[in-house]
């Protein structure tokens, strides 16, 4: 199976298991990562997910071009055209999904192309020290069309985007720490997935509604003013003070004791 879909408690693990092939994703791969998307945002069980590659030398290498290239040569450019403007995006979360529950990237290795547009779309990253960055598409002749334009240049300063995206050129981990592409590069290596999962697990411990609630306000609120972001704030925070979960927190805080979400 080319995606390991694991469950921690209320963390889905999913992770692209495609070693041999620097975990590129193919159409097949494609398929299988859609499905565990879509079933991660849609188990009211599940609150958190962590998205990582299998083995210790990439996050993921971006698209398999030749499987891709051969799989698109059989669709004409209505065929294509449709599937990019109704399809879930590359590798299920660059675009027509939306998922308001958190997404922490894992990133052990090369983290390039489509790997990186993967990582832009999840909610923050934490690397391994040896993960390296970039978008080489133009080197190919290409442009990054999984998001790479749109969100590398809201992630990291304008000029080292467009150096990054212009040029081709990787940046190794301490860069993207240094720039805040990454939250954290964490030491020694083999202690990325556990970090990532701690931290998971104190989400997890947050109420699910207030969480998703907030990642829902802070992402849709980019594109509107402040006057309108913090109107949809005060839309989206209502409903949540009403839940069984606000309440719970609230008992919680004068019984002195750990909440006990329900999600509901």
């Amino acid at each position: 199976m080319p995606i390991d879909f694991e469950v921690d408690k209320h963390t889905a693990v999913i992770s692209i298991n495609r070693p041999e092939a620097r975990n590129a994703i193919d159409p097949e791969t494609a398929d299988e990562l859609n499905a565990a998307w879509v079933r991660f945002r849609d188990d009211d069980e599940l609150w958190v997910s962590v998205l990582t590659g299998s083995g210790e030398k990439s996050f993921c290498a971006g698209a398999d071009l030749r499987r891709v290239r051969e799989f698109y040569a059989e669709l004409t450019p209505s065929e294509r055209r449709q599937r990019s403007e109704h399809q879930p995006g590359f590798g299920g979360i660059t675009r027509n999904l939306p998922i308001f529950k958190p997404i922490i990237a894992a990133v052990n290795g090369h983290c390039l192309a489509g790997g990186l547009e993967l990582a832009l779309a999840c909610d923050f990253r934490f690397a391994s020290p040896h993960a390296s960055f970039g978008l080489p598409e133009v080197r190919w002749g290409i442009v990054p069309g999984a998001g790479g334009t749109q969100r590398l240049a809201r992630a990291v300063p304008l000029g080292i985007a467009m150096e990054m995206i212009l040029s081709g050129r990787a940046i190794d981990a301490e860069t993207a720490l240094r720039i805040g592409l990454v939250n954290r590069v964490i030491t020694p290596a083999g202690r990325l997935l556990d970090e990532a999962l701690s931290t998971a697990a104190t989400i997890c411990s947050n109420g699910p509604l207030a969480v998703r609630a907030a990642k829902e306000a802070a992402l849709r609120g980019l594109d509107l003013s402040l006057e309108e972001g913090l109107r949809l704030e005060q839309f989206l925070a209502e409903p949540v003070r009403q839940s069984e979960d606000a309440r719970e927190g609230v008992a919680s805080f004068a019984e002195k004791r750990p909440a006990r979400f329900k999600g509901k």
